[in-house]
């Protein structure tokens, strides 16, 4: 097995302990670098740079290595390592928070919305090939079948004769009302591809924005002469608020913190002006997927956009669910500040822009230089 490259040089005291453990985790392996990134199809620099400090993995790496351990070892990843592991991980996180983890962060959620998008216009394209060849066929069919009905109405007294003459009249209507049927079915589909296309355009729009956010930050205009929108900040935890609290106070704009969802509710009917919600989803009575379903109900509030803060992760499972909901944005615990406060200051904005109209708004708001 290779050796591990020593550790990187003027690392927090944070990071180095992750380090450590994922090293001490990856040795029980018993497996060369090289060969555990091709196992997993990972990019064997990126994973030494991993293990030795130098860049911190993502909360799935972490998970696979201690998965693959007990798999290993034919044992089980208890409870109290996860959680171990994962405090020394969040520690890392915020120790290293800095514009450019955020620019990563961003970055490789809009490589992922473009790859949607490439992925939707391809299918659109075939399918709408696809449906355009079916249609000719239909109407090449159709010619037909009115010429052999033309000839038949005209000839009824023959009808016998013709029927025997031309037997395959039924077997056309039978394929013609299949091609109908395939084409109504290619359709719904061009027309699903096309929602999905639209909607990954949107989001890449939306973080090509976020990704400027962070590396050219924007003065917002502050009151007066305008009136600056809320931020709704919903967790069942006190430690969570008050850390979401420090990390956008200052963006000099109202934080309304509630610790429900029930409360949530109510914060929309008390108070208006809202520019975006952030959103906890594992809650007590009424959790963060079930909030949003209520207030995208409502049309008052159906508009204000939603971001869903977790400690579950970002699977696909948990991303198709949060969108479902009607979440916009999707990001997991512990989260870096500057990606949070560049998220919320683009849909600030975006809300701006509404209200008072885009040339005035971009008329008002100091340059970024």
């Amino acid at each position: 097995m290779g050796e591990l490259r020593p550790l990187g040089e003027d690392l927090t005291q944070e990071s180095r302990a992750l380090a450590q453990a994922l090293r001490e985790l990856f040795e029980g392996l018993d497996v060369s670098v090289r060969r555990y990134a091709a196992r997993h199809r990972r990019d064997p620099g990126t994973f030494s740079r991993y293990l030795n400090g130098t860049r911190l993995p993502p909360w799935e790496v972490i998970m696979g290595i201690m998965t693959d351990l007990a798999e290993h070892r034919g044992t089980t990843v208890t409870p109290e390592a996860i959680e171990f592991i994962r405090g020394l991980h969040g520690s890392a996180f915020d120790s290293s928070s800095s514009p450019k983890h955020a620019v990563e962060i961003i970055e490789q959620q809009l490589a992922d919305a473009d790859h949607v998008s490439r992925r939707s216009s391809v299918r659109g394209d075939i399918l709408g090939d696809a449906l355009l060849e079916r249609q000719n066929r239909i109407a090449n069919l159709e010619v037909r079948l009115s010429q052999m009905e033309a000839a038949l109405t005209a000839e009824r007294e023959r009808a016998g004769q013709l029927a025997a003459a031309h037997p395959d009249v039924s077997e056309l209507r039978g394929e013609r009302d299949v091609l109908r049927q395939e084409v109504t079915r290619l359709g719904n589909e061009l027309q699903a591809a096309h929602e999905q296309r639209d909607a990954a355009e949107a989001r890449c729009d939306l973080l090509e924005r976020q990704l400027a956010a962070v590396e050219h930050p924007v003065a917002l205009p502050a009151a007066p002469p305008l009136r600056m929108p809320k931020v709704l900040v919903v967790d069942d935890q006190p430690d969570n608020l008050l850390a979401m609290t420090a990390v956008l106070e200052t963006l000099d704009q109202e934080l309304v913190t509630v610790s429900s969802g029930r409360d949530a509710l109510k914060a929309l009917l008390h108070h208006d002006d809202f520019a975006v919600i952030i959103m906890d989803v594992q809650m007590p009575e009424m959790d963060g997927y079930e909030t949003a379903a209520h207030i995208k109900r409502r049309p008052r509030n159906r508009d204000v956009p939603i971001i869903f803060l977790t400690a579950m992760g970002v699977d696909p499972e948990h991303t198709a669910r949060g969108y479902a909901a009607g979440a916009v944005d999707y990001i997991s615990k512990p989260f870096d500040p500057w990606a949070l406060r560049a998220k919320v200051a683009v849909f600030t904005e975006i809300h701006l822009e509404r209200r008072i109209g885009p040339s005035e708004g971009t008329a008002s708001r100091p340059s970024s230089t």
